[in-house]
Formats: C-alpha cells, sequence, structure tokens
C-alpha cells in the first residue's frame, strides 16, 4: 500500500492510465481514483507534465523492484531453456493481472516520451538484474557483441508483450526459443 501521498497519487494514475488510456488522465481523474478531494492531485503534481514525470518515475520504480526480485529468486542462467523460461515468465507477468496494467501504461508513457525529452530520459532501459543476467548468459556462451545482443533480445521480447496487449494474445515459448538461438549464434564471417 502506498505510504506516501505521492505515491499514493502516482499509483491511481497509473490506473487511471491503464483503464482510460492518455485522453482520460486528469488531475480530476486520479483524484476520483485515489478517493481523495478535487485538487488534491494539482496540489502534488501542479501540471500534466509534472504528473506524467510522476507516474513514469513510480513506473520504472516498480519495474525496476519487480526484476530485482525475480532476479534474487532465480539462480544464475546456465542453459538457453532456462534463459527461454525466465522470458517466458516475464511475458506472462506483464500480460496479466497487475503487470498487464503497467505494461499499458509503460507503451502509452513510451509513445508520449517521443515529443517529451524528460520522460524519455526516465523511460530509457535502465540496469537492472533481469537485464544483466541476459548480459552474463550470453557472456558465458561466447557471445562477441553482448551489450548489442542484450539490448536486441530484451527489446524483440518488448516488442512480443506489446503485441500481445494489443492483440489479446500471448507471447510462446517457440519465438523465444527462436530469439535466444538467434542470439546466441555467432556472427556471419566475411
Amino acid at each position: 500500500m502506498a505510504t506516501d501521498r505521492r505515491t499514493l497519487l502516482a499509483d491511481a494514475a497509473l490506473d487511471v492510465l491503464a483503464d482510460e488510456g492518455m485522453r482520460g488522465l486528469t488531475h480530476r481523474a486520479v483524484d476520483r481514483r485515489a478517493g481523495l478531494p478535487t485538487g488534491t492531485t494539482s496540489a502534488y503534481f501542479r501540471t500534466r507534465a509534472a504528473l506524467l514525470t510522476g507516474l513514469v518515475t513510480r513506473l520504472v520504480h516498480l519495474d525496476q523492484a519487480e526484476l530485482q526480485a525475480a532476479a534474487e529468486q532465480v539462480p544464475p542462467i546456465r542453459s538457453a531453456e532456462e534463459l527461454v523460461d525466465g522470458m517466458l515468465l516475464l511475458a506472462r507477468q506483464r500480460l496479466t493481472g497487475e503487470g498487464r496494467r503497467r505494461s499499458l501504461a509503460r507503451h502509452a508513457c513510451a509513445v508520449e516520451s517521443v515529443r517529451d525529452p524528460e520522460l524519455r530520459e526516465i523511460l530509457v532501459p535502465r540496469e537492472n538484474a533481469g537485464r544483466e543476467a541476459v548480459r552474463r548468459f550470453l557472456a558465458d556462451h561466447g557471445v562477441v557483441d553482448v551489450e548489442s545482443r542484450t539490448h536486441t533480445l530484451l527489446t524483440c521480447l518488448d516488442g512480443l508483450v506489446f503485441d500481445g496487449l494489443v492483440s489479446g494474445g500471448e507471447v510462446h515459448r517457440e519465438a523465444l526459443e527462436g530469439l535466444v538461438a538467434a542470439a546466441l549464434r555467432p556472427p556471419r564471417q566475411g
């Protein structure tokens, strides 16, 4: 449960954004969702830009905490199958329940960040335990261009999650197996 007013309002803003989209994200809608008097949100986040910044900051915090907790529960990845298992679990988390709501909000904010450098800076992929686990796995398997392959692999995973959000589908194991196999493939010679 949110312990301070800004966190409570940012969480309510995430809910509004997930349910109503960017057009529905207003100070009044956040007040209603948080069960607070009209004007409370604007007292803490004076402008729409400030509200979006607070929402995105909270979103990144929640995502980072989720990835850290997952990494603490899982031993280092040793095989391609274990990497696929982890990616599949993350994809399923991001397509169901609270993870789905955050994914909807994340993608709406990503589109908004195209026109807002401050939001884009907050949303830029961060160092986190999940990214480091993929990087370490690829390096341990002799991949030469680890940074590029890590970025490509995780960007493709995000794309599959986005497709699942839009289509109402899911991420299939076979797709992830193909991505991991491609990430492990030696570079072409010549």
